[in-house]
């Protein structure tokens, strides 16, 4: 994707293959930084913080980690620093089962190696192999999703599509995942507008998607989080479209908290609401989203708020200062009200998971 018309992704190798560089998220959109990390504990950290963060990306970074602490072990405890650091990695963000899945696929590799030397190029293979995966799928997830674009261009000519929080290019390597489709629709020339959602608390529809699709030239618009419904029952959202950062095998899904108030608007005015996903996204070893991990975040990213003052960037308080405050990061929508799932396979509905499992490559 395009920043300032220079093609970036989000996360690459710097030469000697010694460390990684990515996009610092979190001073998006009024600042364009990178952040080199050289260690297994910055990588941890980076996605703590929310440095990187996106299910598929925090994925990746977590794959090299494992390769950086790979890299810096003494041979002699090569294997119990790479699973000191696998732990340490996994735990950065419980509720995206991409993080675990990229980290234990590392480790697999590494594991079918004998030598330290044998083990760091395994573990730095694998993790290339992660980011080259991810692509391919999120270019293929873009493919299938353009047939329901295309599907409702043939009807009405200009499409408008909603979406939640921030599956974008940024979340993931490129591409995108919600926002896959969007891309292969704009380059083919189908009039596609995007509603934004705001995503509060921390606004990585009105930060980050408004800004990756504008830096791309998307047409898109800010809306605040509770005027989704409005915009439905005034016929003004033809398709929603939304990542995901877990999903069960029934087809319940985790995503952004806010998530699941747009799946029952969109049931109740009838409007389809998919879901794009990885394969990696999926996990099959819950049966439902009763399993789901929900991660609670600091209160003070409900209580304040980052923006762009008249003398630069400013922290301001929103609440009363005696006011406490709850910060669940995630909400689970039931299966019942997702249209479908769009993976890099094509596009099924909740019950098609089980089945196919063994095509869907979770």
């Amino acid at each position: 994707m395009n920043i300032g018309g220079t093609p970036y992704r989000t996360l690459w190798e710097l030469p000697g293959a010694d460390a990684i560089e990515v996009i610092d998220q979190r001073v998006l959109p009024h600042r364009f930084t990178t952040t080199v990390l050289r260690t297994a504990d910055e990588v941890a950290a980076a996605i703590r913080d929310m440095t990187v963060r996106g299910a598929p990306l925090i994925g990746a970074a977590g794959g090299y980690g494992v390769y950086l602490a790979a890299r810096a072990a003494a041979d002699e405890c090569i294997d119990t620093t790479i699973t000191q650091a696998a732990k340490m990695l996994a735990a950065a963000r419980p509720t995206a089962v991409n993080l675990g899945w990229a980290i234990g696929f590392v480790c697999h590799r590494v594991q079918t190696a004998t030598s330290p030397d044998d083990k760091r190029k395994a573990a730095l293979a694998a993790a290339r192999q992660i980011v080259a995966d991810e692509l391919d799928r999120s270019r293929r997830i873009g493919e299938h999703g353009l047939f329901l674009i295309r599907e409702v261009a043939a009807r009405k000519g200009a499409v408008n599509v909603l979406t939640h929080c921030n599956a974008g290019w940024l979340a993931c390597i490129d591409y995108g995942t919600a926002t896959a489709p969007v891309y292969a629709a704009h380059a083919e020339g189908i009039p596609i507008h995007v509603w934004v959602d705001e995503t509060r608390p921390r606004n990585q529809g009105a930060a980050l998607t408004a800004y990756e699709l504008g830096e791309h030239g998307v047409p898109h618009t800010v809306i605040a989080d509770n005027a989704g419904g409005h915009l439905m029952q005034r016929g003004l959202v033809d398709l929603v479209i939304v990542g995901a950062d877990r999903v069960a095998a029934n087809g319940d899904t985790a995503n952004k908290i806010g998530t699941y108030l747009k799946a029952l608007a969109a049931h109740d005015t009838g409007v389809p609401f998919y879901v794009a996903l990885p394969s990696s996204t999926i996990d099959h070893t819950l049966p439902d989203g009763c399993g789901i991990p929900i991660e609670e975040r600091s209160p003070d990213e409900v209580r304040w708020i980052d923006g762009l003052g008249t003398h630069g960037p400013e922290r301001i308080l929103l609440v009363p200062a005696q006011s406490p405050a709850r910060n669940p990061a995630f909400d689970v929508t039931p299966a019942r009200l997702i249209t479908g799932f769009i993976t890099e396979d094509g596009i099924f509905p909740a019950s098609d998971l089980k089945q196919n499992k063994n095509k869907i490559n979770g």
